[in-house]
């Protein structure tokens, strides 16, 4: 771990850093499980050049969505955009699957989203993820990802010759046409505020960026 991370997490937590190691948890960023000297576990990840507001704007989404009490979401320990940028919850033990699982995850999901959003996308306009994908509210899910998902991630993969020509044109025509498949939802779902390439945090478990 880089020593200037390493102070910043001690300053942060107001503990020395006992042992790390690195773990999976991250797209793009370097993460690790961080033991400290006064018995706390973390995870913390960091991220050398991030875009604007990287940690901050995924830390801001993970306590949105443990504002519903619907699904647990670790907290948020500490966070920063200026270097060293990073951020640091609290570590979560992977646990084994019971019959249940599933359902229980479904139900608490589902009433993540019954708990609703102001609109589809977020309204401080923050971007999503390292492609920087756009979050301008809407009313509706299909004009949200239309042209804050189908339509950018189409251009970047005309730009980086990711896709097919014509694949790409396939996409920009469901695109135009989205709106005529499923009629508007009655309730904006709550996860669509923060949703792009993954989000949501974890340690072991999931995380992004």
């Amino acid at each position: 771990m880089d020593e200037a991370f390493r102070r910043a997490i001690e300053a942060a937590l107001g503990a020395s850093v006992r042992a790390t190691a690195a773990v999976h948890g991250g797209d793009v960023a370097i993460s690790y499980r961080v033991d400290l000297d006064d018995g706390r576990r973390v995870f913390a990840k960091t991220h050398a050049s991030p875009p604007a507001f990287f940690f901050s704007t995924e830390a801001s989404g993970l306590e949105w969505l443990g504002e519903a009490k619907a699904v647990a979401v670790p907290a948020v320990l500490a966070v920063s955009d200026d270097a060293p940028a990073h951020l640091v919850l609290e570590w979560i033990d992977e646990g084994r699957a019971r019959p249940g699982t599933d359902p229980e995850l479904g139900a608490a999901l589902a009433a993540l989203h019954l708990s609703g959003a102001p609109c589809f996308g977020r309204l401080d306009r923050r971007t999503t993820g390292s492609r920087a994908l756009p979050n301008d509210p809407s009313d509706t899910w299909a004009d949200f990802y239309a042209r804050c998902r189908l339509l950018p991630l189409a251009r970047l993969a005309r730009e980086g010759g990711a896709l097919a020509p014509d694949t790409i044109a396939k996409l920009e025509t469901v695109a135009a046409r989205l709106d005529g498949f499923a009629p508007p939802p009655t309730r904006r779902p709550a996860c669509t505020v923060i949703c792009g390439p993954a989000t949501g945090s974890w340690t072991r478990p999931v995380a992004t960026g």
